[in-house]
């Protein structure tokens, strides 16, 4: 029997935001998944008690990340996420740049960095670029430079307006090769259609990891028969608020025919290494 209990957990891929925040689709989504998010909505609005909430589900730190997507889920501004964090160690900011939107994305990095994010989420199959634009290499030098990890929708999406072409994981090859220092995360792993290329470019760069949000935990060895062999690279995000409790997720990984050291791995090592946690 795994001694898994305790163990502490580290989940990177959170979204916190109001109700009007998010078009209908979003909440229509969500709430197929039943999610406490609306059953305990004035508690999962308050940072007090959100924080709360993860720390009763042994959730040690949380990636909280914005969203500035209006043509496809809604606006989550980068100053609503770093004021919800402010003054919790249990929240680590994250900034976004919707590139389309922005006339001046390097500045608006740097602005965010002295404000105190972490790192920086991007979302190109929502707001319709390609990652490997060379638009956005210098945002990745400064986040090399700065050592902030970059998490990047990778694979499928059920929202309105999203358009999947712009999220292949292959695009990170460019920029891995070209920032090799850069951490890149792949959000959701290359979900549906791109799991084995995903895993490939996770063993042939150093730099880049699979961050498993959105996957039901049951199916991830049959994505990754492989898994234990590239270990060091996966990463846990629940993808809050698109499931049921904060924990669902978790639960069903400790289960996992898996090593107990590389559930502990998934769960939090790798993660506070990528964070500089450790």
């Amino acid at each position: 029997m795994k001694k898994l209990d305790e163990i502490k957990i580290i989940d990177f891929h959170v979204h916190i935001g109001l109700k009007e925040h998010w078009y209908e689709w979003i909440h229509a989504y969500q709430k197929k998944a039943h999610s406490e998010y609306y059953e305990r909505y004035e508690e999962m609005i308050d940072p007090k008690r959100f924080a709360a909430y993860l720390k009763s589900h042994q959730i040690e730190k949380a990636v909280i990340l914005p969203e500035i997507s209006p043509i496809t889920t809604g606006v989550v501004s980068n100053e609503y996420v770093i004021d919800f964090c402010l003054g919790n160690d249990t929240f680590l900011p994250f900034c976004t740049v919707n590139p389309l939107l922005v006339s001046q994305p390097t500045q608006e990095l740097r602005k965010y960095i002295k404000m105190g994010v972490k790192g920086i989420k991007l979302y190109p199959s929502y707001n319709h670029f390609y990652p490997n634009d060379s638009s956005l290499y210098p945002l990745y030098e400064i986040a090399q430079e700065h050592r902030l990890p970059v998490l990047i929708h990778t694979g499928s999406s059920v929202f309105k307006g999203s358009k999947v072409k712009y999220a292949d994981p292959i695009y990170l090859d460019d920029v891995a090769s070209d920032f090799p220092d850069l951490l890149l995360l792949m959000a959701h792993s290359g979900r549906g259609l791109w799991y084995e290329k995903a895993f490939f470019l996770s063993r042939l760069h150093p730099n880049i990891y699979l961050e498993i949000s959105g996957l039901p935990p049951k199916n991830l060895l049959n994505y990754f028969p492989e898994m234990e062999k590239d270990i060091e690279k996966f990463v846990y995000g629940s993808d809050w608020p698109g499931i049921k409790t904060i924990n669902s997720n978790i639960e069903a990984i400790k289960e996992l025919p898996l090593a107990e050291e590389s559930i502990r791995k998934i769960l939090y090592e790798n993660a506070a290494a990528i964070l500089g946690l450790k």
